[in-house]
Formats: C-alpha cells, structure tokens, sequence
C-alpha cells in the first residue's frame, strides 16, 4: 500500500463533504460518470461478485419517470440534480462468476441458493454504492444520497427487462451550499467501537 492520502484528500473525501439537497445549474459530462465508474469498480467485493447496477439517469424524461416514484419532500432535489443514480444489484450477478472469479466454480455457491445470493446481492451492492459516492467526490462532484422513493415502482418503471433490484439514489452535480444543511453530530471511538 502507498502513503496515507494528505489532509486536503480527506477533507474532501470526508471531514468536509456534505450532502447535498440543492444543486448548481452545471452539467455532469458522460466521460465524468465513466471515470466515476472506472474507479468504483475496483472496491473490493465477496468473490469479486460485483452485484451492483447502476442507472445514471441524465435525461429529462428519465428524470419525469422517476419523479412519481419520489416522496414528495425528495422531489424537488432530485429533478434539480444534475444527475441521480439509481443504485441497484442483479439479484443473478452470479450468472457473472464465472468472468469475475474464473478460479473456482464460485456460480454453483449462489446458484440455487436464494438466502445466499439474495444476502450477498444487497451487502455487496450497497458496498458498491458507498464506492460511488467516494468516486464522485474524489472527481470534484457532490453528492446526495437518499431514499424515499417506491422501489416497486423503481424497478418496474427502470428494470423491468433485466431484473435488476433498486436499493438507493444518489444525486450528483456541484452542490449549492445554501442547500446544507447544519451538520450534525457523530459518534465517538468509544461510542462505536470496541478494541478486543
């Protein structure tokens, strides 16, 4: 492993990051959300299962599709936002294994077995979201994360003809800091933590 990343990295990674609820009118270029991508794609998953899907929605009609899956308070953020994604795994990412861990018959672990792949297809997706969100802003983007919204309606209006299973949204762009909020505490080491 290399050196720890500079104090400014981790500010902007983390002490300093906020979430976003109102939104800059500056787009999003399709090369960034392939950088962001290219990068997230590297964390680390169980098997290098890799469940997770994304749908960069970018477009106005995207957009106006997903509005009426919103709560109502998650509306006006989301339609401002440059981009939102939508975080999802493919409850089959094991059909996947067989490219992604060719060295052992990893597919047969999950294949048939729902509790297993089902389990594994949220912890890993969901771990692949985080991974989203710390490669948009370590490419300078703000993000929004949230739920609030009708997953049924999610996946009926976006994947209905893959299967896919939507878990969260993340809104992207350049945030506007009238729009954060006072920031709230966290836990101490001592709060959260043992040392055994």
């Amino acid at each position: 492993m290399t050196a720890s990343l500079d104090a400014a990295a981790l500010d902007q990674l983390f002490r300093n990051a906020r979430t976003q609820n109102k939104w800059q009118d500056r787009p999003v270029a399709e090369e960034t959300l392939r950088a962001l991508y290219d990068l997230l794609k590297w964390g680390p998953t169980s098997a290098n299962s890799s469940p997770a899907r994304f749908a960069f929605l970018t477009s106005d009609a995207a957009k106006a599709k997903l509005k009426e899956a919103l709560s109502p308070g998650n509306v006006e953020k989301t339609m401002t936002a440059p981009v939102t994604v939508i975080v999802a795994h493919d409850p089959k990412f094991y059909d996947q294994l067989p490219k992604l861990f060719p060295h052992a018959d990893a597919r047969s672990w999950f294949a048939g077995n729902w509790s297993l792949a089902d389990t594994t297809a949220m912890r890993n997706g969901t771990l692949q979201g985080a991974y989203l969100m710390l490669a948009a802003r370590s490419l300078g983007l703000d993000v929004g994360p949230m739920s609030g919204f009708d997953n049924m309606k999610v996946d009926d209006l976006f994947f209905a003809d893959t299967g896919w299973k939507s878990n969260f949204l993340v809104n992207l762009g350049h945030g506007d800091p009238a729009g954060v909020f006072e920031r709230g505490p966290r836990l101490e080491f001592e709060e959260a933590c043992r040392l055994l």
